[in-house]
């Protein structure tokens, strides 16, 4: 466990950083615009817990190549990595020397990690796997974002949403354990359509993702605290989760069973391995 104040009080197992389970990957400026003081504040205070940090809506296009170089120096000196949120999707509607400059210049800012989305845009699982193989290409881990909600990610209105009905969960099922064998190294899943901007929580296709594709294979978005509270409670805290940068302790607290509401204050459990 990493280094802690009050460390006589004992804590559900959090194995340190690198991890390769129970991620927590932050949302980097979007809804909130904050530059690298800020992030390093907040990397000061909970670095040990954030594994990673997600740009969001290709906001580090509207900034310096060397601010957006300074976010991934800063987050690589706290151990966490830099993926560039699922921008690609714009890219791709200017042909492939796009693709090919976006790669270039991702590298060369310091991005670890290249999130394929395809909320807004219809790209077969060849395409898919064809992208993949070039996000390796260039060095980089691919991250393909799937989901069940055609016009997610973008701040759709829940009627928007609801007009344009739900693909099937066995086919995304299907794409993320082909993304998987062609190399991909984790898959995101969309909340839209199963906690995000439904009436009802589709639990159902949550269940059917994990059981499908695996646990540790998946990474759910979930920045509201009763949809990571409910992922943990049902889930364990080895769930890999994206959330808001504003949220990270409070998830930790819960990942940790320091903390909880009635639904899980305490109940939260996972023994350390065994010595020797």
């Amino acid at each position: 466990m990493a280094t802690t104040s009050f460390d006589f009080v004992p804590r559900a197992y959090r194995p340190d950083k690198p991890r390769s389970f129970g991620l927590t990957e932050i949302r980097g400026p979007y809804y909130a615009t904050y530059g690298t003081r800020h992030l390093e504040d907040v990397l000061d205070v909970a670095g040990q817990w954030v594994d990673g940090v997600k740009w969001a809506g290709g906001s580090f296009a509207l900034l310096p190549r060397e601010q957006v170089r300074a976010f991934s120096d800063l987050a690589h000196k706290h151990n966490a990595y830099i993926s560039s949120g699922g921008w690609i999707e714009t890219v791709l509607r200017y042909g492939p020397d796009a693709v090919d400059k976006y790669l270039k210049e991702a590298k060369e800012v310091g991005f670890d990690v290249i999130e394929i989305s395809t909320g807004f845009i219809t790209i077969p699982t060849s395409g898919l796997l064809r992208l993949i193989e070039q996000v390796k290409k260039a060095g980089l881990k691919a991250k393909p974002e799937l989901g069940i909600q055609f016009g997610s990610g973008g701040d759709s209105t829940e009627t928007e949403l609801a007009a344009e009905g739900k693909k099937d969960v066995g086919d995304l099922i299907n794409r993320a354990k082909s993304a998987l064998d062609a190399g991909a190294d984790i898959i995101m899943i969309e909340s839209e359509g199963i906690t995000e901007n439904v009436v009802t929580w589709n639990t159902a296709a949550a269940a059917s993702i994990i059981n499908g594709v695996g646990l540790e294979h998946v990474m759910f978005e979930s920045a509201d605290p009763l949809v990571f509270e409910w992922y943990i409670k049902n889930y364990g805290n080895e769930v890999n989760l994206f959330v808001d940068h504003s949220q990270i302790l409070q998830l930790e607290g819960l990942r940790q069973n320091i903390w909880g509401n009635k639904s899980t204050w305490g109940r939260i459990a996972n023994p350390a391995p065994a010595k020797g």
